[in-house]
């Protein structure tokens, strides 16, 4: 029998099956982040631990887990938060929780930013629900068109091809910038390639990012880049917060040269620029993109799924790690 932590109750009923399970599971019964010291007090000598994106795994951490400590079952889709190499090194499986279910729910919700953007919903939900609303006016919340403009998708993994696809009902014509071209989807979804990354920023109306944060895209979007990007353009980000530089960002939307802007993920999560919490052209969510019955019951699944059978000594279907399995922690 084995221990097992959870830093989290999750949506769903995937924690029924591991807590059923033959193995000693404990689940934090704080509907909350833990701190650093609760994971290390409640997880010691685990031999298993499903954690959250809140949660720093660092060579540290894992060394004050014990040696006992045979994977690491991540309920994000992104791992960031976890020292892969350190994992790796010290023979640790590591999951993630990738899906369609996720995909297409993370999609979603850029589209619904996009939409809500142009259309200024908030700003007329706000106005409405106060009593301000005194008639219709003809000049009233003037928004933007989204039929027949250009829509800019950096990063063309899963989600940004499931945006093309979406894009495609609203007559848009497509750009998109990534690590490799892609000239299959490129064909069937009759999107266009931009090597350059500016080059699609001075063509696109609506800019979507959907790019991993790594080395190579932190403060992708910064003055340089904004300098280069369409007068009025909009900007959706539903990848990662540091993906964007938020203080030049700010100062993009408050000369007016960005229209506006539409974010689910904040360099400094879960801290939010104040200059940005005060933005009308601002449409903030709180880190929901995947937030759907159908993503978050996929991903229960998957990141119970692999500590079973992490234990049970099979390989995991979404291990992060590969190298790791022919030297992992028996």
């Amino acid at each position: 029998m084995a221990r097992v932590y959870v830093t989290r109750k999750i949506p769903g009923d995937a924690l029924d099956r591991l807590i059923n399970s033959e193995h000693e599971v404990e689940v934090s019964p704080f509907d909350r982040v833990i701190t650093p010291q609760e994971m290390l007090e409640k997880a010691k000598d685990v031999d298993a631990i499903l954690t959250l994106l809140s949660e720093r795994m660092t060579p540290e951490v894992m060394d004050e887990l014990g040696g006992n400590l045979k994977i690491i079952s991540n309920y994000a889709v992104g791992f960031n938060n976890i020292n892969l190499d350190a994992a790796t090194e010290r023979g640790i499986v590591v999951t993630n929780t990738p899906s369609d279910e996720v995909n297409e729910s993370v999609a979603e919700h850029s589209w619904a930013l996009l939409l809500a953007l142009a259309r200024r919903v908030v700003e007329a939900d706000e106005v409405t629900r106060v009593g301000m609303y005194k008639g219709w006016e003809p000049a009233l919340f003037l928004g933007t068109n989204v039929v027949g403009k250009t829509l800019g998708i950096v990063g063309m993994g899963r989600i940004g091809e499931m945006m093309a696809r979406r894009a495609a009902g609203f007559n848009m014509r497509v750009l998109y910038n990534n690590r490799s071209r892609k000239e299959e989807v490129e064909q069937s979804l009759g999107v266009e390639y931009r090597e350059n990354l500016k080059d699609l920023l001075g063509e696109s109306d609506f800019i979507s990012l959907h790019v991993p944060l790594t080395d190579e895209t932190h403060h992708l979007i910064n003055k340089d880049t904004l300098a280069a990007t369409k007068k009025g353009a909009y900007i959706i980000n539903t990848a990662r917060g540091p993906v964007i530089y938020e203080a030049d960002l700010v100062d993009a939307l408050r000369s007016g040269h960005l229209a506006g802007v539409g974010l689910d993920v904040f360099e400094n999560e879960p801290a939010i620029n104040p200059e940005l919490s005060g933005m009308e052209n601002a449409i903030m969510t709180p880190h929901i993109a995947s937030a759907t019955w159908e993503a978050r019951n996929k991903m229960g699944d998957q990141a119970v799924d692999a500590i079973l059978k992490v234990l049970s000594g099979e390989r995991p279907d979404t291990i992060v790690n590969e190298d790791v399995w022919e030297k992992r922690r028996q």
